[in-house]
């Protein structure tokens, strides 16, 4: 009887949040993210890949657009709507092990800086958690899932007209080609590059948005934050890395727009990527698509941690709900 009673009286520990939780909740985030904020990313590159001190155009021609809205306007008007999505395949065939890889990552840094006494990571521990889960997930998914993204936005060619026939018909194809007529090796161009901007990123994304999560708890007495505050810190915290890093990922989208040069090292490529754009078009080309970037990355991260944590939520509930559906079984046992 003692050894019942302690079985049903025992309450079941909460575990935590495994890989495939982090998996199906990251997924879902990065799913939701990609279909809402692609459009930004891809006026974004355009206007990276734009040298303003080109030759002017012919007498009668339309002036190239500078505003963001206007290249968004130029690209649909001349493509189609449908072009603002030009490499979503390879986002979205790489958003799921993104996202796992970066909060699963994250996790387990937090883990190995926590006190081993209390638990708590402090925010330093956070901020190098960050730092670590973005260089991982820059190497393991987010370089090769770059080059072919940024190869397909690069396409100025209609998505209306069945005649006007790319180079690059789709994510897959892209790869197929890169591969076979560059290397396999051309996939991880930039990967310097991309690892210091993912992970300046990251470092910056989480910190601020545990913190801020950590505040607004305390402050209001809550568990959890609802989901228009998710979303505002979310916003807050997302929007902070591209300012702190908008050169960085300039050189980076030229330097893997660029077709890979026999004999030619990274360092003697990003030299020369930067010397180029420093000395032929000043050095605002540096931050040039940094309003479409926040405006892609602040709403991206927001959509990111909301759909996160609700999605995290509902499967802890879920196994919460399986638990206590066992416990009349272990009445008996």
């Amino acid at each position: 009887m003692a050894s019942t009673k302690s079985n049903i009286s025992a309450p079941s520990k909460p575990q935590k949040a495994g890989l495939t939780t982090h998996l199906v909740a990251g997924g879902a985030a990065g799913l939701a993210e990609a279909l809402c904020c692609h459009p930004l990313d891809t006026i974004k590159v355009r206007m990276q890949l734009t040298n303003m001190r080109r030759a002017p155009p012919a007498p009668g021609a339309p002036a190239m657009p500078k505003s963001f809205l206007g290249v968004g306007q130029r690209i649909v008007q001349r493509e189609g709507f449908l072009a603002l999505y030009k490499g979503l395949g390879a986002v979205a065939t790489g958003m799921v092990p993104k996202m796992a890889i970066r909060f699963s990552s994250f996790e387990l840094y937090k883990s190995w800086l926590a006190n081993p006494e209390t638990g708590k990571v402090s925010t330093t521990g956070v901020f190098f958690a960050g730092l670590g889960a973005g260089i991982t997930e820059a190497v393991a998914v987010v370089t090769p899932m770059d080059v072919v993204k940024i190869r397909l936005q690069a396409q100025r060619h209609s998505t209306v007209d069945p005649m006007d026939v790319p180079k690059y018909r789709n994510a897959m194809h892209a790869a197929y080609t890169i591969i076979k007529e560059e290397g396999a090796m051309t996939l991880y161009k930039g990967v310097a590059l991309t690892a210091l901007r993912q992970a300046t990123n990251q470092a910056v994304n989480f910190t601020v948005y545990q913190e801020f999560k950590r505040i607004a708890r305390q402050m209001q007495g809550l568990e959890e934050l609802p989901s228009y505050q998710v979303l505002l810190l979310g916003g807050i915290s997302g929007a902070m890395g591209p300012v702190s890093n908008a050169p960085i990922d300039t050189i980076k989208t030229r330097i893997q727009k660029s077709t890979s040069v026999a004999g030619e090292s990274g360092w003697k490529r990003f030299v020369m990527v930067t010397r180029d754009i420093a000395q032929k078009e000043g050095y605002k080309a540096f931050y040039r698509g940094l309003t479409p970037r926040v405006l892609r990355v602040a709403p991206g991260q927001a959509i990111t941690f909301m759909v996160y944590e609700k999605v995290k939520s509902w499967i802890d509930l879920w196994n919460s709900r399986s638990q206590h559906a066992q416990l009349p079984n272990q009445k008996y046992a």
